[in-house]
């Protein structure tokens, strides 16, 4: 048996760092166990992405070779973005491994998977680690005549294509776009091009070092440059990609961020015209805000766990047509395909925006409340999941205080929600830390609900100390 680091397979993907933890070994160890999954549900082909990571080409060599000897086609679509890889796995085959380091240092690297039209999470991707770790030394022998099952499939085009057959602007607009030398630099300017834009591009060279900001539009001082641009030219809006181009900034004319809960509010009102009475998902940490919105624009909300494959797989089960997360995952099932993307949900948000003269106004009318960025607990040592079910109890037997008026949520970890705002704590399933974040209608109710919730942990935790989410 050989060991691969048990800390790289997480809920939702598999990431680590390069060369240390991810290997050409393990990426071609990993190929010959999906793809054997694969071929037991009667799959025949996988696609195979990259992003723009120095790693990405060894990696994806190996990789395809492996799955290549587990006895699948390979459809290899090279350089692309996550989303396209999801794309490739709905139309040309049903599943799918894109290498990609997300949101990561340049260090890092990763797989997303799709298997048999599932993005696979949790005891999937465990069982991938222990069939991984039972390659008979013999299973590792490479046959060069499975390099034939390795066929290169182009798929921009055709996913440019169904983009802008989809999406109607009602005018033209003057945008930027911050691609942050992530892989959507590849693609997207030349998207928004196609549907009637003027795009002023920042960073769209697509480099593995990242030398100008690191792409993850989550954090403030990555937006710095889109807004300098807005700030020095007439472009109405800007718009910013992760590494892989799953995920969407947006920034107003103002210089206003509008996190995802709040885009959230936007898209629903949008969806629902078309879909009404639907149910609309999003995960625990968005604003109280999102819920009466969907409401009231005749939907049913449906808050859900935190994580981008658990949240397709409630979407799917509930026939959800809009679903969102606030690490700024947007998944569109009405008119696409119900996967992540970040340029068609740019894309979607350009459709509604061009309907007005002044796109940041829509914007910056949205409804908001006083919040905290996500914060961080380092639980280096201790099992988060263990500490947050103490947590659970604490406040389900309202030891603490924390009844009504308050509603609490056990769904992901602790939510609370009063009339003037939210506090939660959640155990990440990636890294070793309590999430945290909190939300008030007024400062004060914002420091009253994170004081409070801090009492509460440092009853099980006494040195707990907060920090900003680490990406």
């Amino acid at each position: 048996m050989i060991t691969f680091p048990a800390s790289c397979f997480k809920a939702y993907d598999i990431r680590g760092t390069v060369p240390d933890q991810l290997t050409p070994e393990f990426a071609w160890s990993l190929g010959v166990v999906f793809g054997q999954a694969a071929m037991r549900l009667g799959e025949t082909a996988v696609a195979v992405g990259r992003d723009g990571r120095l790693s990405g080409p060894e990696l994806s060599e190996a990789l395809t070779l492996g799955l290549a000897h587990a006895g699948v086609a390979v459809l290899d679509i090279g350089l692309a973005t996550t989303p396209m890889l999801y794309y490739a796995a709905h139309t040309a085959c049903s599943s799918g491994i894109q290498i990609t380091g997300s949101h990561n240092p340049k260090h890092y690297n990763g797989f997303k998977m799709v298997l048999a039209g599932q993005a696979i999470y949790g005891e999937t991707i465990q069982a991938l680690a222990q069939g991984m770790a039972r390659l008979a030394p013999d299973d590792r022998r490479i046959n060069d005549g499975s390099r034939d099952r390795i066929k290169p499939l182009m798929v921009q085009a055709e996913y440019t294509d169904r983009i802008v057959s989809d999406v109607r602007l009602a005018r033209p607009m003057k945008i930027v776009v911050d691609s942050g030398n992530g892989v959507a630099g590849a693609s997207a300017p030349g998207i928004f091009r196609a549907l009637g834009c003027e795009v002023i591009e920042l960073f769209s060279e697509v480099d593995g070092h990242f030398p100008n900001h690191h792409p993850d539009p989550s954090k403030p001082e990555n937006l710095a440059d889109l807004k300098h641009a807005l700030e020095t030219t007439d472009a109405e809006i800007g718009l910013a990609f992760d590494g892989d181009g799953d995920r969407l900034g947006i920034v107003t004319k103002d210089g206003q961020t509008i996190y995802p809960d709040r885009q959230m509010v936007l898209f629903a009102r949008d969806v629902l015209s078309r879909v009404p009475g639907a149910p609309i998902v999003f995960d625990v940490k968005c604003s109280q805000r999102l819920a009466p919105e969907i409401t009231a624009a005749g939907g049913r909300p449906v808050m859900f766990k935190t994580g981008h494959s658990l949240v397709k797989a409630e979407m799917k089960a509930l026939n959800s047509p809009l679903g969102g997360e606030m690490s700024g995952h947007i998944f569109f099932k009405e008119r696409w395909f119900g996967f992540d993307d970040g340029t068609y949900a740019g894309a979607r948000l350009l459709e509604i925006l061009s309907q007005s003269d002044d796109p940041s106004a829509v914007l910056n009318a949205l409804p908001t409340s006083i919040s905290t960025p996500e914060l961080n607990v380092d639980c280096s040592g201790q099992d988060a999941h263990a500490l947050v079910a103490e947590l659970v109890a604490a406040a389900s037997a309202d030891t603490v205080g924390f009844g009504a008026p308050g509603v609490v949520c056990t769904i992901d970890g602790l939510r609370v929600d009063w009339p003037d705002g939210f506090g939660l704590i959640r155990a990440s399933n990636t890294t070793p830390v309590l999430v945290l974040r909190f939300e008030g209608h007024t400062e004060a109710a914002c420091a009253r609900i994170q004081a409070q919730f801090m009492a509460l942990l440092r009853q099980k935790m006494p040195n707990a100390v907060i920090q900003d989410a680490a990406h």
